[in-house]
């Protein structure tokens, strides 16, 4: 059992060591403080770790690998042999902090574990030819399988580690070796692949204006850049290694959550460096009838499919038309729904009685929408009456007279065929006698002539109910003047009616 030091002790350690050679059995007195102390205490023994192998990287004191030294070497070779050992175990039990302790412990082991990476890439343990460059993968490729743990959740760790992605000989290597992880792996769980979808989120591919500015972010480089010949940053390599990981990763058993980050990852980190994109097609399709959270990212996924690459698909609008349920307005995506629905309908060679049957579903789901959804929506169908003059017949029908009840058929799924057209937005003109006055007023658009130019709706999709209840507060009320006398004292005015019948 270790005897536990202070920081100060731990510091005077590493201080001693690096001070003279005879005070080298400390480094071991240190050693063994990692695997002794508990989660919550081993942070100082990993900085003095760090502060002495640091020194002894760039010393070059540190030996080579060596399984039994000959008898007749010198004391500097066993003693680099000897450190070498201690280098090799301070650098595995690390590992072990980084796999199973405390998020703070977890963190400043792979900050640590990264610096000395680095050191060891300026400071090479082995020989090397002159003037190459060096990057040691071994060392890299053991931090990323402790980062994609099947047992416990990497969040932080991974979140931190984003920091050295940035450095392109990291982001390179760490692509180079995913491939070959992605497909050793049959069967992983959830907790797995959660993993590795945030690092692939963590690591996206730089683009042409990030790299040209900065080239030279080399982490394995005497002076953190890139100033001389022997790395170069292959982004066909990259994007090869992406297109090879990412097939892998779409054919594992995905469960809703990770289904759900699946597509996250897949429209905001990898999709514009797919070499085949319309290959998603069916995937995105079948992720749509989901509905929900996930059918609204795979409503992105198609619609950027159709925008860049000609992506045409049967029956898209129906499917469009579907997603428009209650539910919809409890989704952390229903802004991006919307939005994305805008655009959709954005042309005006569309059918009108298709587009009428959105204006007339929207306009019912007003009736158990929230608040701020409520703005939004009655934006959206002006926008879609600016459109197609021929929905103003919704509002004010050509022929007039009165009906017994609503034609339009709630639960169709087609919109074709829900008998829009029949119908009127009588909702809109319910909505006028609303409790918030801000909703009341939009609602009137219907009364007067609509503007020429659209609503624009990116103003108000992240709107939230506080800002609703902030904004009315402000509004200046009329005074109302509740008495016509002045108060000079606690004695009911004179006149007042209350003293026929009571005596104060």
């Amino acid at each position: 059992m270790s005897v536990r030091m202070s920081s100060k002790q731990l510091r005077e350690n590493a201080q001693l060591v690096l001070k003279d050679k005879k005070y080298a059995h400390h480094l071991q007195n240190v050693l063994s403080l990692i695997q002794d102390y508990d989660s919550n205490d081993v942070q100082p023994c990993i900085l003095t770790l760090e502060m002495i192998f640091g020194e002894l990287l760039r010393r070059r004191e540190v030996g080579k690998v060596c399984t039994s030294p000959e008898k007749s070497a010198s004391f500097d070779t066993n003693y680099g042999f000897w450190l070498r050992q201690r280098y090799e175990r301070t650098f595995t039990r690390l590992l072990i902090v980084l796999k199973k302790h405390s998020t703070a412990s977890q963190l400043q082991a792979l900050s640590t574990m990264m610096k000395l990476l680095a050191l060891e890439g300026r400071y090479p343990l082995e020989d090397t030819p002159k003037g190459e460059f060096y990057f040691p993968v071994q060392r890299l490729q053991f931090i990323i399988l402790a980062l994609l743990s099947s047992e416990q959740n990497m969040t932080d760790p991974l979140i931190r580690f984003q920091e050295f992605t940035s450095y392109y000989d990291v982001l390179y290597f760490v692509w180079k070796m995913l491939p070959n992880i992605a497909l050793s792996q049959k069967k992983p769980n959830e907790i797995f692949i959660k993993n590795f979808l945030l690092l692939i989120d963590k690591i996206p591919l730089p683009t042409e204006e990030e790299l040209k500015a900065n080239s030279e972010m080399i982490l394995c480089s005497p002076t953190g850049i890139l100033d001389g010949p022997g790395f170069v940053l292959n982004m066909h390599y990259l994007r090869k290694w992406l297109n090879r990981t990412w097939g892998c990763v779409m054919h594992w058993d995905h469960t809703p959550t990770t289904h759900h980050q699946l597509l996250y990852v897949l429209l905001e980190k990898v999709l514009p460096y797919l070499d085949h994109p319309l290959l998603l097609t069916d995937f995105l399709m079948d992720s749509l009838d989901s509905g929900g959270a996930v059918g609204v990212l795979a409503l992105q996924g198609i619609f950027t499919l159709i925008q860049k690459h000609n992506l045409e698909y049967p029956n898209l609008f129906v499917k469009l038309y579907s997603m428009f349920e209650p539910e919809i307005f409890h989704t952390k995506y229903k802004a991006r729904l919307f939005y994305l629905s805008d655009m959709f309908l954005s042309s005006t060679h569309l059918p009108e009685n298709l587009v009428a049957a959105f204006a007339k579903r929207l306009a019912r789901l007003t009736l158990v929408a929230p608040p701020q959804d409520i703005l939004v929506i009655l934006m959206f169908i002006g926008n879609l009456v600016l459109r197609h003059p021929g929905l103003k017949r919704l509002i004010n029908h050509p022929t007039g007279g009165e009906v017994n009840g609503d034609p339009y058929i709630m639960d169709e799924r087609d919109p074709l065929n829900s008998c829009a057209m029949e119908s009127s937005l009588w909702e809109i003109q319910s909505l006028q006698n609303h409790i918030l006055p801000s909703i009341a007023t939009a609602a009137r658009f219907i009364n007067s002539p609509l503007p020429s130019v659209e609503w624009d709706l990116t103003k108000i999709l992240e709107q939230t109910p506080d800002d609703i209840f902030v904004r009315e507060l402000k509004k200046k009320a009329k005074e109302i003047a509740l008495t016509f006398d002045k108060p000079t004292s606690m004695e009911v005015p004179g006149g007042e009616r209350l003293t026929h019948y009571w005596n104060f």
